[in-house]
């Protein structure tokens, strides 16, 4: 299935999180323009990721991904310098640079790069000057990293390097592959900064996903697992000596987790966890290190999946939680009482936090692409980068989000956009837009899908219809086994809706989406024939060969079970059971390399379409992921969805 997450979207169809700035009284700084939007302007959209305060709060490193160029998007790490006001670029190889981190005088900068035979090494740069180096060697790729509180070593998480006869194999060709058994685990290891050695404080056969330090730094928190080639849930939390490599186990969450952390005072380890066994990490958790057992700070006064977050000297936490559309920015003192900071906007994923109390953000809305803003919590909020000025240049579409009842009186919020100078009295051409997940979201933030077809005439349908996050848990639990069921049916009663209303021609409508969004219009061609075209990206049509074949089933197995055991959920679910009732024209395209929703489940959809003679196209795109990379695939996908609708719904 798709990722419930927008941050692991990649290249699709769907958007992070954000909030209008007309909240707090700034106008929009983009989508003021007259120039129309195109499929290669569409993409060229900076994001802002991993703000990092030094250690004093003077200045801010962040990662900037830049527009699609070629082969892929390349990430180069840019500071903001509080004093000065200034931000510039400080890494500029071919390759890119993530996961800026200070130490700990805060006088070096280190971060991860691929620019070295594509391996993925730690890099230390000096603020006084000059290029970083390679502190790292060793034909891997260094997953995460984080310095010791004494700014002495660094622990990292990386394989094995390859041995000599590993790599001749891989020369000759003699590559055969054992699953599972031949695979190579992150281990926890520790780097001397002036040496340069690494040793190994795990065993090969574990696999490691993040670690934190303990104040002390004669421990590292860790989440794993030993056994790395389950498709459950099997990570636990544990403690490792640096000394020794001792390991204890602390806790064993059920479901997934992830974005631990630990609080100043070293007595607490903070995870972002479900409250119960999922299906997306929603709550922010609190284990004590001396305890067995966390807390849920957020369930009971928040029920918002929380985005990020940060701890403060005091013992208070500052985080970011999807709320909707937009988002809240939330303050939890030490002793676990809430306060909402309701004058600042709600930062688009990423935020940082200094010791004095100022908030790094970043912002965006649904004609304003992303900036970093810091607010001091006194004063308006200000920008400090100007890295996608240039969309300004745009007329952009402004949203109405507004609200309605489904067939079960369930409220669902959505957002309408229309085109330029549209009147009240013609009815559009309508497309209902899906979004991924199914545990995602559409937010107030630039979607270039739909603002492309608005400059095409038509009007786009942004529903967050049931198992979307930003509603509660009991809201994202609302579609459970029920695939194609309520969710489906919200879609439907909102379309009602808009032709009811008077917006859309209900002679000329149309259904797409990525990931999730895909399987829903899928299914919506086997269900209704109300439909003149469909866009399937990326979809599922047999969730049975789906679990089989994609990586990381356990999210699906919370829905439906496994289909060993209990195939009627996922049999009764899939479109393609149904495909015999389908006449929609549809378009299906695809990533020949997509290990979240593989080729294969494309393949099932337009094998069916074309025996019963839907008009269908199947588009296969080399090398791609389910986010797409490359510039050119980019472009090809956007037109061939904005002429496909064109062909079938234009008079």
């Amino acid at each position: 299935m798709g990722a419930g997450y927008v941050r692991l979207v990649g290249g699709a169809l769907l958007v992070t999180v954000g909030f209008s700035l007309s909240v707090w009284g700034q106008s929009a700084a983009a989508g003021e323009g007259n120039k129309a939007l195109t499929p290669e302007g569409s993409l060229n959209l900076r994001t802002m990721a991993d703000l990092q305060f030094s250690r004093g709060g003077a200045t801010l490193a962040f990662v900037v991904r830049d527009p699609a160029k070629g082969t892929g998007r390349l990430r180069h790490i840019w500071i903001y310098d509080m004093a000065s006001e200034a931000a510039r670029q400080v890494t500029f190889s071919a390759k890119s640079e993530l996961s800026p981190r200070w130490s700990p005088d805060s006088k070096q900068l280190a971060f991860l790069s691929d620019r070295e035979e594509g391996q993925q090494q730690i890099f230390l740069m000096s603020m006084n000057g000059g290029e970083g180096r390679a502190i790292t060697k060793g034909k891997r790729s260094v997953k995460a990293f984080e310095w010791s509180p004494d700014g002495k070593t660094i622990a990292f998480l990386a394989p094995d390097a390859k041995t000599e006869e590993e790599e001749k194999k891989e020369k000759d060709k003699d590559d055969a592959k054992v699953v599972d058994k031949d695979d190579k685990h992150a281990r926890l290891w520790i780097l001397d900064v002036a040496t340069g050695e690494a040793r190994a404080l795990t065993k090969p056969n574990w696999n490691f996903d993040e670690l934190a330090w303990l104040p002390a730094g004669d421990r590292v928190v860790v989440k794993g697992t030993n056994r790395p080639e389950s498709d459950e849930y099997t990570e636990r939390i544990f403690t490792v000596q640096v000394a020794d490599g001792t390991m204890k186990q602390l806790v064993k969450p059920l479901g997934p987790f992830g974005e631990m952390r630990v609080s100043p005072d070293g007595k607490t380890i903070s995870y972002v966890g479900p409250r119960e066994d999922g299906p997306e990490p929603h709550d922010l958790m609190l284990l004590p290190v001396a305890a067995h057992a966390a807390r849920n700070l957020t369930g009971a006064s928040l029920d918002r999946p929380v985005q990020d977050y940060h701890w403060a000297k005091d013992g208070s936490v500052a985080l970011v939680a999807a709320n909707g559309f937009s988002n809240l920015l939330v303050t939890y003192s030490a002793d676990g009482a809430r306060h909402d900071l309701s004058a600042a906007p709600g930062p688009a994923g990423s935020m940082a936090l200094t010791a004095s109390g100022e908030i790094a953000f970043v912002s965006q809305g649904a004609t304003r692409p992303q900036e970093i803003f810091v607010w001091d919590q006194k004063s308006a909020p200000r920008q400090v980068t100007h890295l996608n000025d240039s969309w300004k240049q745009y007329a952009l579409s402004e949203p109405e989000f507004y609200q309605y009842k489904s067939f079960d009186g369930m409220e669902i919020q959505a957002a309408l956009l229309k085109p330029q100078g549209a009147d009240a009295k013609t009815k559009l051409p309508l497309i209902a837009l899906i979004h991924g997940g199914p545990t995602g979201r559409w937010a107030d933030s630039i979607e270039t899908w739909g603002q492309l077809l608005t400059t095409h005439g038509y009007a786009v349908f942004y529903p967050n219809i049931r198992g979307s996050v930003g509603y509660g848990q009991k809201f994202v639990e609302a579609n459970r086994g029920d695939w194609g069921g309520g969710d489906f049916k919200d879609v439907m009663a909102g379309v009602e809706d808009l032709v009811k209303r008077g917006v859309a021609d209900p002679e000329r409508l149309g259904i797409g989406g990525w990931s999730y969004g895909g399987y829903m219009a899928e299914w919506a061609i086997t269900q209704t024939n109300v439909f003149k075209a469909a866009v399937s990206g990326a979809g599922m049509a047999n969730l049975i060969s789906e679990f089989g074949t994609e990586d990381h089933p356990a999210g699906d197995e919370w829905f439906y079970g496994v289909p060993w055991e209990q195939p009627e959920g996922f049999l009764n679910s899939s479109p393609f059971v149904h495909l015999k009732k389908a006449k929609t024209p549809t378009l299906v395209l695809q990533g020949d390399a997509d290990t979240v929703d593989p080729l294969g489940q494309s393949q099932e959809l337009y094998r069916g379409l074309k025996r019963y003679g839907v008009q269908a196209e199947l588009v296969v795109y080399p090398r791609e992921p389910h986010g797409f990379r490359e510039e050119k695939h980019l472009v090809d996908r956007l037109e061939r969805i904005l002429a496909w609708y064109d062909k079938y719904l234009k008079k």
